[in-house]
């Protein structure tokens, strides 16, 4: 039997069938966190040098901003040494709503 879940240090990230394009839409419809999105689009990012277009947002908004696209299934935050990575879930994405990434980025 599949996990619904998958925990990831720590952190649960929705599994691919579990991402609502409600969600994903909510997610992206900020600015700041689609300039996250756009950042990663690019590749992986360290989440210390992740900026949204404003540098100077508080850390704890920052925090908040990944916690929405996580949670959305949008990013996945993974432990790496002393910090934490960010990825686009772009597979995923083009997987359960193909096009919409394209279409958002371009």
């Amino acid at each position: 039997m599949e996990e619904k879940t998958q925990p990831t240090a720590d952190l649960p990230h929705p599994a691919r069938d579990e991402i609502v394009l409600t969600e994903v839409l909510f997610a992206l419809s900020d600015p700041a966190r689609l300039e996250i999105v756009r950042q990663l689009a690019g590749g992986p990012i360290e989440a210390a040098r992740c900026n949204p277009f404003d540098p100077s947002i508080a850390k704890s908004t920052k925090s908040h901003l990944m916690k929405v696209l996580r949670e959305a299934g949008v990013i996945r935050n993974e432990a790496l040494a002393r910090g934490r990575l960010l990825t686009l879930r772009r597979d995923d994405l083009d997987a359960r709503f193909p096009g919409l990434l394209d279409a958002v980025l371009g």
